[in-house]
């Protein structure tokens, strides 16, 4: 059974829009800080250890127009080679013939929960969700959430989409991780489902 782990830039406020850019009064706001080598190890070793990707259809356009064409970046080909190689599995109800190399679109306008259900009894390992803002509240809400990684930025930008909403019931989490990365007070935390 695989384990689903959301993986999310946010700034101390909670708002995750727009990390990397894309329209947002702060686009690309992650880019004014240092996370380090640390940090970008972090992130290199989470899609390493993936078995698959699971995306909203808006963050896997934001990725399907950006990494194919990276694997040849020196500083980002590995990551590149392997997010590109991956299982993805996009939920869409407007998607229909994906073009990025092996996706799966998943009908969003189905029973979302149930289908990543499924999708966690049939791959072993890691199934990475970053971004996805709207598929990751729905997911939290249908307690299918085992991991939650978070990369808190040192700013609080006021305004814009944050990953935790409003839900149904309480959930407990336990901190398996928390450290400093990059010189700018870039923190990892890195939370598991208490169940």
């Amino acid at each position: 059974m695989g384990d689903l782990v959301v993986t999310e830039f946010v700034s101390m406020d909670g708002v995750m829009q727009a990390p990397g850019g894309e329209k947002f009064k702060y686009e690309g706001w992650t880019f004014e800080f240092d996370r380090g080598e640390d940090g970008n190890n972090f992130k290199l070793q989470e899609v390493l250890n993936a078995k698959a990707h699971l995306l909203g259809r808006i963050t896997y356009e934001s990725f399907a127009g950006a990494w194919p064409e990276r694997e040849g970046d020196p500083e980002m080909g590995e990551f590149a080679v392997k997010l590109n190689a991956d299982p993805k599995y996009v939920v869409s109800s407007t998607l229909k013939d994906p073009e990025w190399s092996n996706t799966t679109v998943i009908d969003g306008s189905g029973d979302v929960a149930a289908e990543v259900e499924k999708l966690k009894e049939e791959i072993d390992g890691q199934i990475l969700i970053a971004g996805s803002r709207r598929l990751v509240q729905t997911l939290l809400e249908n307690d299918l959430v085992d991991e939650i990684r978070l990369m808190v930025f040192p700013v609080v930008l006021g305004t814009g989409d944050r990953v935790f909403g409003e839900f149904s019931e309480r959930t407990n989490w336990k901190l398996a991780e928390s450290n400093p990365v990059g010189s700018d007070g870039v923190l990892t935390l890195v939370y598991r489902r208490v169940r």
